[in-house]
């Protein structure tokens, strides 16, 4: 089907909403390269300043496909957005739309002027349920809408499309205002609430409340569009709840052009979600409804508690948290630990019987784990990400720093026919050493001479690598893990004696939501470290 939107003609019907996936330039140029049926990408919203948005947890499900979230607006400010977003390569099939928010008329105006030469159109986030001050706050005003929106279009030469709250009596209202101040569009519509969930008596969401998304909103969202559609001609972007070809079909019939997928989306790897929209379209253009059954209903975001047995102090900034029972976690993957007041963070377990990680001292949370006192009643959700999966007759290559020796000890523990490099600055920064000495070869480097060899463990790396074969180096797999000066530089040294193919690597890259939706996690070439990994195959290309 083809769709026109502004001048364009769409290579697809679908947008992916605001906040979702799509919310780091290298995601949206991986889905202009790959994604051709979402014909128009739309940002995260950007603000003039940058803003670090709410603490974890973030998302929270409800039920099977619902769920609130409250990120806070996260983003790098308007100045920063554009400089990323020069780098986009938009296809002439494409729309590119970017959404801004502002707390008065002025930041809009100075937002939209910074951007707009860059954007395909501009989308003004009236509508947040959760972000004090800003969004929704703005948008139950009807003459507020109208001078926000004359505001931007007099400043811009480019479509501008308020996004519109579902929390009012009457939204028809608030579309007409919008029109009345010059909107070339309507996006319909943002999260209701805010809503509420818990956990264990806890209120799950930093913030306490949040937006409410997925199929739960789909009857309000389906309203919102045929009432908007019943008093103005203007095109329309349909989203909320939608995740089948029935859906698509609803709002298309009630008057939407194009049509936003958000919440279906969760789960999905970055492969996944391509499949996903090529089935959906292919839906469309045959009259079926097989789209659906991509969709990850089983997605587990529950809590479940434990509690601290032993905290170790390893150096001034490292610590061992030993648990009081088991968790299910494969190699390879990660959970998420939560303490309600404090927040939540990804980690790979150390070992999963007795359940144990690593934390290294680098912020508000971990600083709090470094002496959290035996008894502490904590709770961990997960696994999430993919489980390694080395060829058998592999030999396997771990090269950890920092916590990454928790993320590559279970690999060879569990695979066998392994090798552990671990670096440090020093020998008081290294742990765990005889539990791996008992499951793998282990090579040891420190900065400063300590222990082990004198120098870093990429050098070391190139040693052994040198050492071998090209027969030995071609049945070679390796698992690169910490932080991502060491992991490149590992990577440059396999690079020379092995074929990207054989190296894998996982980089503390910021998580978040751990179900690949934030995009916070996104890596150079579009993959979401949380769904795609979080150990990534190695992209020359990058």
């Amino acid at each position: 089907m083809s769709t026109e939107f502004f001048g364009k003609s769409l290579s697809g019907p679908f947008t992916i909403p605001s906040g979702i996936v799509s919310t780091a330039v290298p995601i949206i140029q991986y889905l202009f390269d790959h994604i051709p049926e979402v014909g128009v990408i739309t940002t995260k919203s950007i603000g003039l300043e940058p803003r670090t948005g709410y603490r974890e947890p973030v998302l929270s499900q409800y039920a099977p496909g619902c769920f609130v979230n409250a990120v806070g607006l996260t983003n790098p400010g308007a100045h920063q957005s554009r400089e990323t977003m020069e780098q986009l390569r938009v296809p002439e099939d494409r729309f590119l739309l970017t959404s801004i928010f502002g707390g008065s008329i002025a930041e809009f105006v100075e937002v939209a002027q910074i951007l707009a030469p860059v954007s395909d159109g501009l989308e003004l986030n009236l509508s947040c349920p959760h972000a004090k001050g800003y969004g929704m706050a703005m948008g139950q005003d009807p003459e507020m809408v109208r001078e926000i929106v004359a505001a931007v279009k007099a400043v811009v030469d480019i479509p501008v499309i308020p996004k519109l709250t579902p929390n009012t009596p009457d939204i028809t209202l608030i579309a007409r205002a919008a029109e009345a101040g010059g909107a070339d569009g309507f996006c319909a519509i943002n999260t209701l609430g805010p809503g509420y969930t818990s956990a264990h008596g806890h209120p799950v969401l930093s913030n306490g409340a949040g937006g409410l998304s997925g199929k739960g909103v789909l009857p309000i969202g389906l309203k919102c569009v045929r009432e908007v559609a019943s008093v103005s001609d203007l095109p329309i972007i349909g989203c909320g709840g939608a995740s089948s070809a029935d859906d698509v079909r609803a709002f298309l019939d009630a008057g939407a052009a194009v049509v936003g997928i958000g919440s279906a989306l969760v789960g999905l790897t970055t492969g996944e979600i391509g499949a996903y929209f090529r089935t959906l379209a292919a839906d469309l253009d045959h009259g079926s409804n097989k789209a659906e059954s991509h969709v990850r209903y089983d997605i587990d975001m529950t809590f479940r508690p434990v509690s601290l047995v032993e905290n170790t102090r390893i150096c001034d900034d490292i610590a061992l948290l030993t648990f009081d029972r088991k968790i299910n976690v494969q190699a390879g993957e990660f959970i998420f630990l939560w303490i309600p007041g404090l927040g939540e963070k990804p980690f790979s377990a150390l070992t999963d019987d007795p359940f144990s990680l690593v934390v290294i001292d680098v912020g508000e949370f971990t600083h709090a784990l470094m002496d959290l006192p035996a008894g502490t009643e904590a709770y961990v959700r997960g696994p999430h990400g993919i489980p390694v999966a080395p060829p058998e007759d592999a030999r396997i290559m771990a090269v950890a720093g920092g916590t990454g020796l928790a993320a590559v000890y279970q690999i060879a523990r569990d695979f066998g026919r392994a090798e552990i490099f671990a670096g440090a600055r020093a020998a008081e920064r290294l742990y765990f050493l005889e539990e791996c000495r008992q499951v793998a070869e282990v090579h040891v480097a420190t900065d400063d001479g300590s222990a082990g060899y004198h120098g870093v463990v990429t050098e070391l790396l190139r040693e052994r690598l040198q050492g071998m074969s090209q027969e030995e180096r071609d049945q070679l797999v390796f698992y690169n893990c910490g932080p991502a000066p060491m992991v490149h530089a590992a990577i440059a040294v396999q690079r020379e004696f092995c074929a990207p193919g054989q190296i894998y690597s996982a980089i503390d890259y910021l998580t978040k939501c751990g179900v690949g939706i934030c995009g916070a996690c996104a890596a150079p070439d579009g993959q979401r470290l949380c769904v795609d990994g979080p150990f990534l195959q190695d992209n020359p290309h990058e």
